[in-house]
């Protein structure tokens, strides 16, 4: 099931509020990075950074990209950050577990790219966080692994809830994203997590959203195909976005650059590319405030397009930790406001109305954040309500709802899968399909598919029987149990020494001198899922089950062959009621 009755309330509240803490640790770490870096700690002010000297904006996230590019190498897999991908893989295939350890340097890692510049967001970084919370607790309490996925889930939830003060995007980000499902009985704890949650961000920090918008009404509802429009344009740029990171990383290959040193060369380029628009640097909300607020020109908007874009396909394929909705949030602004100026001047009266002049331009860039946004989240229904919750805005709901399936199905339809679920492809990883194996698996006991039929033999047969017996064993393996039925070994042909073939020794050697004793086993409430993982492991064809881990009364055997028939016949079962259900 997706749920254990192991968890309580309490519990939740815990992971909720330590979750909630942690992000919010998360930001004001980041801010003081940024202060030793830069000299200030308001994220929230882009002309801060254009008043640094030109050598101190190239300095800064070369030096910083330095270190985050060793100390990676030093603590983390593969010396490479940690996001949303770990976060997803873990759920999907790793049974909800997450490493303490890693997530806190992680954390570390994610900062101070952020502090030190990186063309970055905070979302993938606080996601890996609350995951690894939630994991935590998860392991604390043992529970079993779906149990393990939810409360995974609960920090997902907890830990998007305080960084964007949105707890219904942190309850469907959760759910769309990491868990994979809208499971009816996921839902009660990751909702009590994401409320903690929320309510201690809004205790510290207030109920304020993070953009704040005058309020839009709808010109005409003929503007509906311009929204739908605005959405293919999203689309295309967000394409171009993420076929440009593994670019990035080629590059480096090509030129066989050590892991450790590709962010600092990344750092580089990316204060090269500040020089002239000093908006990219950093998480930028402050760039995408004035963005909305249609601060910039028709040709600065441009502008930033394409250097944002570059300087985030380089943040990520350098390896600097970060994530990408906070540019995505930057770049959709800055298409939808360039769009707006050019549908407000091909057709000026159709244009959305509000408090100024600039209100329609301001309601298309509003729209293109939601349409970017969900291109390369690949998550539609928690990009709109992430989109309303951190701007408090429903005024152009239906705007952005089609604008965002606009996105989504060009998205689908020329690149495929999102950002995140592309980089499962490239390593050849279909995420549904496991996930959907994983939990058919997990949910169906071995005890249920254990045959009665093995060949058995006692501890003190002699060699000559051994070998009589083994040639009519089934499946080739003879399983050694005493008297009680208490199973000692296991012996096959392929394990025997050239010994037991030496006709002198068959009255010398009994069948517990020739067996593997302790062979791999499972209890009757093993699942199939662990099965699978011994078999996979351990190069195992059959696995004796046992009344329990102690006593070791065999009660049969599991044959990889049930496996793959009882998981077929389980998804055979999932087609019909999806069938019967549509």
């Amino acid at each position: 099931g997706d749920w254990s009755s192991d968890v309580c309330s309490s519990d939740l509240a815990v992971v909720g509020l330590t979750a909630g803490f942690l992000s919010l640790g998360f930001r004001e770490c980041t801010a003081l990075i940024q202060w030793i870096f830069y000299r200030f700690l308001d994220d929230t002010e882009w002309q801060l950074f254009a008043n640094l000297p030109w050598y101190w904006v190239l300095l800064a996230p070369t030096i910083g990209g330095l270190f985050v590019g060793l100390y990676a190498k030093w603590t983390l897999p593969n010396g490479r950050p940690v996001g949303i991908s770990q976060v997803m893989e873990a759920s999907a295939l790793g049974g909800g577990r997450m490493s303490l350890k890693t997530g806190f340097h992680g954390a570390i890692v994610n900062a101070a790219s952020l502090g030190a510049g990186a063309s970055a967001g905070r979302e993938g970084p606080v996601v890996h966080l609350g995951a690894t919370v939630g994991a935590w607790f998860a392991k604390t309490l043992g529970l079993p692994g779906g149990s393990s996925r939810i409360l995974l889930g609960a920090g997902v939830s907890a830990a998007v809830a305080a960084a964007f003060n949105a707890p219904l995007a942190g309850v469907f980000f959760a759910l769309e994203v990491v868990i994979g499902h809208y499971a009816v009985r996921a839902l009660a704890p990751i909702v009590a997590a994401s409320v903690v949650a929320t309510t201690f961000t809004r205790y510290v920090y207030g109920p304020y959203p993070a953009f704040e918008l005058a309020p839009y009404e709808l010109g005409s509802h003929w503007e509906y195909p311009a929204f739908a429009l605005l959405g293919i344009v999203s689309a295309l740029s967000a394409i171009a976005f993420m076929r440009s990171v593994p670019i990035v990383s080629r590059v480096h290959n090509r030129f066989h650059i050590p892991q450790c040193f590709r962010p600092m060369l990344g750092g580089t380029a990316i204060g090269f590319i500040a020089l002239g628009f000093p908006q990219v640097l950093g998480v930028g909300y402050g760039a995408t405030s004035s963005a909305l607020g249609m601060e910039f020109g028709f040709f600065l908007l441009v502008g930033l397009i394409i250097a944002k874009t570059a300087a985030t396909a380089i943040t990520l394929g350098s390896g600097f930790g970060g994530g990408i909705f906070s540019p995505s949030l930057f770049l959709g602004a800055a298409i939808g406001g360039a769009f707006g100026i050019v549908a407000g001047q091909i057709a000026p009266g159709m244009m959305s109305d509000g408090a100024d002049i600039f209100a329609g331009e301001r309601a298309y860039a509003l729209v293109g954040m939601g349409a970017y946004a969900a291109a390369t989240l690949g998550a539609p229904i928690s990009t709109i309500l992430m989109i309303f919750e951190i701007t408090t805005d429903y005024a152009l709901t239906t705007a952005v709802m089609i604008a965002v399936v606009a996105s989504v199905a060009t998205t689908s339809a020329l690149h495929g899968p999102s950002f995140f679920r592309g980089q499962f492809n490239d390593r050849g990883i279909d995420l549904e399909k496991n996930r959907l194996e994983a939990d058919l698996l997990r949910d169906i006991k071995v005890e249920g598919v254990v045959s009665s039929i093995f060949a058995r033999i006692y501890p003190d047969v002699p060699l000559s029987d051994v070998r009589v017996q083994l040639q009519t064993a089934a499946f080739g393996e003879l399983f050694v149990v005493d008297k009680d039925d208490k199973l000692v070994g296991t012996i096959t042909l392929a394990e025997l020494a050239p010994e037991a073939f030496d006709p002198d020794l068959d009255a010398l050697i009994v069948a517990r001198d020739i067996a593997r004793l302790l062979p791999p086993m499972l209890d009757v409430s093993s699942s199939l899922q662990d099965a699978l993982h011994i078999m996979e492991n351990r190069a195992e064809a059959h696995i004796p089950i046992v009344d329990d881990y102690e006593n070791r009364k065999i009660l049969g055997v599991i044959h990889e062959r049930d496996i793959m028939l009882a998981y077929n016949q389980a998804l055979l079962k999932v087609h019909r009621d999806e069938s019967a259900a549509f």
